[in-house]
């Protein structure tokens, strides 16, 4: 029950931060959105280790070139993949092409971690996706005719979690979540910083970001939208499996819609109905393997 109560509220997190996202690009660029989301997600865990007396698990025996790694592949790169993104195509759309993570997580685990797929996997990954396209209603001809300078980048991104996610279930199993968490994000501050000075975007207007909507945006991503939301990702990934965790890219899609319809009065159709079905019908599929599997280790515990 804590894996979905965590997938749920991951989904409702992310949901908005594609949002957040395409009001701060047209001021900070693609790689301060990188440096500001995963700062200010640094510093909330940091306080969180501090206050929950934790700080010293920072101390411990990590295994550093895996950690930088995971920050490289979890945090930098596909964060910024996905700001360069949202300036060229809808943020919509956007969390539509984010739904390929389960995709990429499976046929990467596959083929380069050994992982072992049933075929009651691959039809709910599947029907996910297909719930996808009906929830937004995607016109594939106007995607195969345009838009691909925002759409490649996109699957870069996708493709990275589904790498980041399978090497940490293999490579990182003792690592706390919080410090996990609060690696992943300081590498992906300093990475995202670096960025912004190669690619010039360091001349930022500073009192647009202390606008209310902005700041708003900046808090959401960075202290919701990537601090709580990778401890919920990687307790997922620990506790359940990298297949299970990048479930939430399918429900991320909903609870935009329903960020939509509450606060900006956006009409719910059939087309989007017959999707959320989907998706729900296919993230039950994909997960079914995995809780037999935990309820039997339960049982033989």
């Amino acid at each position: 029950m804590k894996l979905y109560v965590a997938l749920i509220s991951l989904s409702l997190i992310w949901g908005m931060s594609f949002m957040f996202i395409k009001l701060i690009v047209p001021i900070t660029g693609p790689w301060g959105v990188v440096f500001f989301r995963c700062l200010l997600g640094a510093v909330s865990i940091f306080l969180y280790l501090i206050i929950r007396g934790r700080i010293k698990k920072l101390k411990g025996n990590l295994k550093w070139g895996s950690l930088i790694l995971v920050g490289i592949m979890n945090a930098l790169i596909p964060w910024g993949m996905i700001a360069l993104s949202e300036e060229r195509i809808s943020s919509n759309l956007a969390a539509t092409l984010n739904a390929t993570t389960p995709l990429f997580t499976s046929i990467l685990g596959a083929f380069l971690f050994g992982r072992m797929l049933f075929l009651k996997q691959w039809t709910g990954i599947i029907v996910g996706f297909i719930g996808i396209l009906f929830l937004i209603d995607l016109d594939l001809s106007a995607l195969v005719k345009g838009e691909w300078r925002g759409v490649f980048p996109m699957l870069i991104a996708t493709s990275c979690y589904g790498f980041a996610s399978q090497y940490t279930k293999k490579n990182l199993k003792g690592v706390p979540v919080d410090v996990l968490s609060l690696i992943t994000l300081t590498i992906g501050a300093i990475g995202g910083l670096l960025m912004m000075l190669i690619s010039g975007e360091w001349g930022i207007q500073f009192t647009l970001l202390l606008q209310r909507d902005i700041l708003i945006a900046l808090i959401g991503l960075g202290v919701f939208g990537s601090g709580l939301a990778y401890l919920l990702f990687y307790y997922m990934i620990q506790h359940g499996s990298a297949e299970f965790a990048t479930l939430v890219t399918y429900l991320v899609p909903v609870t935009a819609l329903i960020w939509g319809s509450l606060y900006l009065n956006e009409n719910i159709t059939v087309p989007m109905v017959v999707g959320l079905l989907l998706v729900f019908f296919g993230v039950y599929l994909s997960s079914k393997h995995q809780r037999t599997e935990a309820n039997t280790i339960r049982r033989s515990a």
